[in-house]
Order: structure tokens, then C-alpha cells, then sequence
């Protein structure tokens, strides 16, 4: 497989910060930053460049996926919970004009009703929920793989 050129944008939104203290039973122990070390060893050999970025605020989230037009070729994003009420990130998603795949710790269809709705859905090309932090690495082969058109 040839190096990647392409940089790809993580986004975790509220909460993703405290997780592996964070009810680990349902989210595992692996830290954020366990996490993101993974996702780093994981596109050494690709080639690709990943960028991190974690809020706890909508419109933090909202505007670094507003930049992300101009800096990144494809995302992954967590929205946590606004991913069950945040039209701003679905539309700021949109903006961005960019594939993204959503990616989840937990598996929210095994959790309460509220969290069966994902308002981002519809908008992105793939959905990983329910492998705690392998699932950050699914997403970066799932978008390296869109991105080269191996679909």
C-alpha cells in the first residue's frame, strides 16, 4: 500500500477528556490519550498526518469543523453527547463539505432510547460504535480507505 498524503481530523466532544476514569465499564479504561497514541501508531505507515482536538463546548467543536474545510481531507468525529442534539455540528459537518466517519466508545443502541439518535448519522459515510478505542482505528483505515476510493 503506497504512503497517504492526507490529513485526517479527530474530533471528540464533551466528556471524551475524562474517559478511562469515566464509568470505565461502560467505556473502557484506555485514555483519551492512550487512544490517540494508538490512532498515531496506527498511521505511521500510511503516511497520512492525523490531528487531534477534544471540546467540551459546541461551538468550539462548531468552528474547529468550520477550519477543518481548509486544513483536513477527512474526519473522524465523536460528538459524545451532543450526537444526539446538536444541529450545529450537523450543519458545521455539512459546512465542512469534508467524508467523516462517527465513531463511538460505547454502543449506543445498547443504551437508553435517548441515545439511539444520532443526529450526524445521516451525514457521514460510516458509523464504528461499540470496540472502545480500536474502533479510533477502524475509523482511520475506514476514511483512508473512502479517501482512496477503495470503496
Amino acid at each position: 500500500m503506497a504512503p497517504s498524503p492526507f490529513r485526517i481530523l479527530y474530533i471528540d466532544g464533551p466528556n471524551l477528556n475524562v474517559i478511562g476514569k469515566r464509568e470505565p465499564r461502560i467505556y473502557g479504561n484506555k485514555t483519551l490519550e492512550d487512544i490517540r497514541r494508538m490512532v498515531s501508531d496506527a498511521v505511521a505507515p500510511e503516511g497520512a498526518g492525523v490531528t487531534f482536538f477534544q471540546s467540551n463546548c459546541e461551538g468550539e467543536i462548531v468552528t474547529r469543523l468550520q477550519e477543518a474545510r481548509e486544513d483536513a481531507d477527512g474526519l473522524v468525529i465523536n460528538p459524545g453527547a451532543y450526537t444526539h442534539t446538536s444541529i450545529a455540528i450537523r450543519d458545521a459537518l455539512l459546512y465542512s463539505g469534508l467524508p467523516a466517519i462517527e465513531v463511538h466508545l460505547s454502543n449506543p443502541h445498547r443504551r437508553e432510547p435517548f441515545r439511539h439518535v444520532s443526529t450526524v448519522a445521516d451525514v457521514v459515510v460510516g458509523r464504528i460504535a461499540g470496540l472502545g478505542g480500536f474502533g479510533y482505528v477502524l475509523a482511520l483505515q475506514a476514511i483512508l480507505h473512502h479517501l482512496r476510493g477503495e470503496d
